[in-house]
């Protein structure tokens, strides 16, 4: 099914840094939403926390905002996922799941030693989602597209797709173009193949009935000029939370300051 999820107010942050969740609830899905940190905020980042592998791929990017992008989402990833486990954000270790397609080790990533934590991360184009869970997840964020590249991209779509943006133009058609396809990559990145599936396999369009057995899909509201959206194993959440992390989270260690994110109660 598709459904849509609603962006939380702000909250005041705890002040120290909360006690780990010993657990997701089932029903619970958490979505951060990770924005690039801007002028001074962005030399205030804190990549300590970055594994070497992540530091260098963060250094590799030819345009330097996307390098920032990729440092930030990963620094957040690694901090909440820390406040989740209690660990320290620069101990976690990720690893690959088995893919369900040939069995390689390139699926769903996973903390390790962490088999009851489930999470995603995505970025594009100066935001990035994070999503937590109990329960397989996939997330996916896209800037929306020129009309262009939504002409080279629709003959990849499942055709029911196809038809239902023949029947739109313009802005319309953009933002449709956007809801399907991350629909389709977050759905994708759940199950833990990603693109290795043809994209036109799957129908994530507008008849929730149709859509994959077993998932539900969720469009996330993130703002003007991107997409978003996030999958789970089995029912809908009972409970979806979007938030934006607070810019400062990223500066420092969370450990050694006052303010952290408003996690939900356990």
């Amino acid at each position: 099914m598709t459904g849509h999820a609603t962006l939380a107010p702000e909250r005041p942050a705890p002040a120290r840094h909360a006690a780990p969740l010993a657990a997701v609830p089932s029903d619970r899905l958490d979505l951060w939403l990770v924005r690039a940190p801007q002028g001074a905020d962005a030399t205030a980042l804190d990549r300590s926390d970055l594994d070497a592998a992540e530091s260098r791929r963060a250094d590799s990017f030819i345009r330097p905002a996307d390098g920032l992008l990729y440092a930030a989402a990963h620094v957040a990833l690694r901090r909440l996922l820390g406040h989740y486990t209690g660990r320290h954000p620069a101990d976690l270790r990720f690893v690959r799941e088995p893919c369900p397609g040939c069995g390689g080790a390139h699926g769903r990533p996973a903390v390790a030693d962490a088999p009851s934590l489930h999470f995603s991360l995505s970025h594009s184009s100066g935001l990035a989602l994070v999503g937590v869970a109990a329960v397989p997840v996939g997330v996916d964020v896209e800037r929306l597209p020129r009309d262009e590249t939504v002409e080279l991209c629709v003959a990849a779509l499942h055709p029911g797709e196809q038809a239902e943006l023949s029947d739109t133009g313009g802005r319309e058609r953009t933002e449709l173009f956007g809801r399907i396809w991350t629909r389709k990559e977050a759905y994708l990145k759940g199950i833990g193949t990603g693109l290795s599936r043809a994209p036109s396999e799957d129908y994530l369009g507008a008849a929730r009935d149709r859509h994959p057995e077993g998932w539900s899909v969720l469009d996330v509201p993130c703002g003007p000029g991107h997409a978003a959206s996030a999958a789970v194993r089995g029912p809908a959440p009972r409970v979806v939370e979007v938030r934006t992390l607070p810019g400062a989270w990223l500066q420092g260690r969370p450990y050694d300051r006052t303010a952290a994110p408003a996690l939900p109660a356990r």
